[in-house]
């Protein structure tokens, strides 16, 4: 549900394949248009979708409408095909390895690009308008590329929380989870220390079947544990930290769930154990913990481990991408984070990959086609990041020129900077928007020169 009534729900006609001739079919891309202060001429802020339903996304970017009026922008919200109801094969969509071919960043990009020509060449008095692609996350990243590859088209990109550097030999593979850990380290005594103590924990109880059903009762799971099961809780609890520290946010959200002001501080106040503790203490605390996550609100029944974030996210898509081109390594040793040891393998992410969809991975492809971090030659792109984000680790922290201008959020969780404005926000988010809002600008008025 939408929650802005300035907004139309619209489709564009777009090409399955951009990029060959043979597959000339075309499916509705479905897009989101506010023109409620937008004036002849004026910008469009062109939100690039990402792996989800494009109404989410348009309801948790509030610095656009924050700034359409004073800016007189249109704003335009992209699904990403694949996503919500842009599905190039329809309910066929994900039934097999030949429909989901066309599902690449590429092709999104293609989308994109096509429908800004489209809605410039269609809206009267938008022929001479600035575009500037804003995303946040993996939208982020598309909205940097489209100023990359389409520069003809967008002028700017504003790309927040955008891990561009994220892929094989760009950065290292443990950095994602020290991000995470450093969060919880300093939101509470002994908080990632109870957390990296819990495996040994987790591995203790469950080796009987007593201990199996008071870990069961203990987390209020839906289904019973079986001694199979025990891997998936593990990676259900690893998850669950991750998104806890990713929404950070400094008041009550709903983003991937309803959650109360800096959650992690909150989950490390049942955390605060010193090394005498038991396991089924220990672990009792965990309970509590994960409830945050999972039960704030209190109106949950039982704890489903399928169930880690909001339905709008389509995650089928989201593996598939990454088991093609979005190939980000991540590894774990146990000391500088809070989990267990983990190496990377390429190899048995590609089986994992063939197994479920008949493909293999090409590790290298997304720093070819994308630059790497050799991208000094491009121009017009604000990479924004906030230091409690574990999406930090791939994203670009340090300005490489004067147009390619990176800002760090010190008390910032994921994309916090493109949410709306909140009474509780901190100074430095309040100043990152100030200041990307200015180089916005700038841009546009260069443009329209």
């Amino acid at each position: 549900v939408l929650s802005q009534s300035y907004i139309r729900e619209l489709t564009h006609k777009c090409s399955i394949d951009h990029f060959g001739f043979l597959e000339n079919g075309l499916f509705k891309q479905r897009y989101l248009l506010s023109d409620q202060h937008w004036r002849q001429n004026g910008p469009i802020l062109f939100y690039t979708g990402n792996e989800g339903d494009i109404t989410w996304f348009c309801n948790n970017t509030g610095f656009t409408w924050d700034v359409a009026e004073e800016m007189g922008a249109m704003l335009v919200f992209a699904e990403h095909r694949y996503y919500g109801e842009s599905l190039p094969f329809g309910e066929e969509s994900y039934s097999n390895a030949k429909y989901l071919n066309y599902l690449t960043s590429e092709q999104a990009l293609a989308d994109f690009a096509v429908l800004i020509k489209s809605l410039k060449a269609s809206v009267t008095g938008a022929q001479n308008s600035p575009v500037i692609a804003v995303g946040g996350s993996y939208g982020g990243m598309l909205a940097a590329w489209l100023r990359m590859k389409y520069p003809s088209v967008v002028t700017g990109a504003l790309a927040a929380s955008a891990p561009i550097w994220q892929f094989t030999d760009m950065v290292p593979c443990g950095d994602f989870y020290k991000i995470v850990t450093q969060d919880f380290a300093k939101s509470g005594i002994n908080c990632s220390k109870s957390i990296r103590r819990s495996w040994m924990a987790i591995s203790n109880v469950s080796s009987t079947g007593e201990g199996l059903q008071w870990l069961s009762e203990e987390f209020g799971l839906c289904a019973p544990l079986k001694p199979q099961d025990v891997d998936d809780f593990r990676a259900w609890l690893q998850e669950t930290w991750v998104n806890l520290a990713m929404v950070d946010y400094p008041y009550e959200a709903n983003f991937l769930q309803h959650l109360p002001r800096w959650p992690v501080k909150v989950v490390c106040t049942h955390l605060q154990f010193d090394s005498g503790v038991t396991d089924r203490q220990l672990l009792h605390g965990v309970s509590q913990a994960v409830k945050v996550y999972y039960n704030y609100t209190g109106s949950a029944v039982c704890l489903n481990m399928s169930e880690t974030a909001t339905g709008s996210l389509g995650t089928r898509g989201w593996y598939y991408q990454a088991c093609t081109e979005m190939v980000m390594p991540m590894c774990t040793d146990g000391i500088q984070d809070m989990f267990e040891p983990q190496s990377w393998s390429l190899q048995a992410f590609s089986d994992e990959c063939y197994g479920l969809f008949g493909v293999r991975p090409r590790e290298h492809w997304a720093s070819m086609a994308y630059g790497g971090k050799k991208i000094n030659s491009h121009s017009n792109i604000i990479f924004s990041n906030g230091d409690l984000d574990p999406w930090k680790s791939g994203g670009v922290t340090k300005s490489l020129s004067d147009s390619l201008v990176a800002i760090v959020i010190p008390d910032g969780a994921h994309h916090l900077d493109l949410r709306y404005s909140n009474e509780h926000d901190p100074q430095s988010v309040i100043q990152a928007r100030a200041l990307e809002l200015q180089h916005i600008k700038q841009w546009i008025k260069q443009e329209q020169v």
